[in-house]
C-alpha cells in the first residue's frame, strides 16, 4: 500500500458516493498511473446508460486506455471500492493492468479471491497483484445503507 492507493481510494469513495445519488449501485474505480497520479476515473453507470458493462472498473479503464492512447495499461493500477466481478477481473486483465487495491469484498460474485480468484489465476497469461480489504469499513457502509434504502 502506498500514500496514493490512500489518496485514490478516497476519490474513489466520492465515486462510489456520487454513483449512490444516482441510484446506481456505489461503486467507484480510478486508474492510478505508474508515478500513482490519477489518470483516469469512473463509476457505475448501468442504470443510467442502459449498459450491462457499465461498471465503475470498465467505466475507468476506457477512460484510462483513451488517455494513455493504449489498452495496453501495464504498470498501471487499479483502485476500486468493490472487488471486481469476472466481468471486470477479464477487462483487468486483458489491459494488462499490474495491481488492483480494492475496499469491500464481494462474497457473492468477487473475483479477485472470494467466489474466484481471475485476477491471479496462473493458468492465464497474465496475472495482477491484488491487495483487497482497503478501506472495506467505508466501502461496506456505503453498499449496505443504498440496499438497505431499497428494501
Amino acid at each position: 500500500m502506498t500514500a496514493a492507493d490512500d489518496l485514490a481510494m478516497a476519490r474513489a469513495l466520492v465515486l462510489a458516493a456520487e454513483a449512490a445519488a444516482a441510484s446506481e449501485i456505489p461503486v467507484g474505480a480510478v486508474v492510478l498511473d505508474s508515478y500513482g497520479r490519477i489518470i483516469a476515473e469512473g463509476r457505475n453507470t448501468r442504470e443510467e446508460t442502459h449498459d450491462p458493462t457499465g461498471h465503475a472498473e470498465i467505466e475507468a479503464l476506457r477512460r484510462a486506455a483513451a488517455v494513455v492512447g493504449s489498452w495496453n495499461l501495464e504498470g498501471h493500477t487499479l483502485v476500486v471500492t468493490l472487488e471486481p466481478c469476472v466481468m471486470c477481473a477479464g477487462a483487468i486483465l486483458q489491459a494488462r493492468i499490474g495491481r488492483v487495491v480494492f475496499g469491500a469484498w464481494d462474497d457473492k460474485a468477487g473475483a479477485a479471491g472470494s467466489m474466484y480468484d481471475v485476477l491471479r489465476d496462473r493458468r492465464l497469461p497474465y496475472r495482477a497483484e491484488v491487495i483487497g480489504g482497503v478501506a472495506a469499513d467505508a466501502a461496506t457502509a456505503l453498499l449496505r445503507s443504498f440496499f438497505e434504502q431499497r428494501r
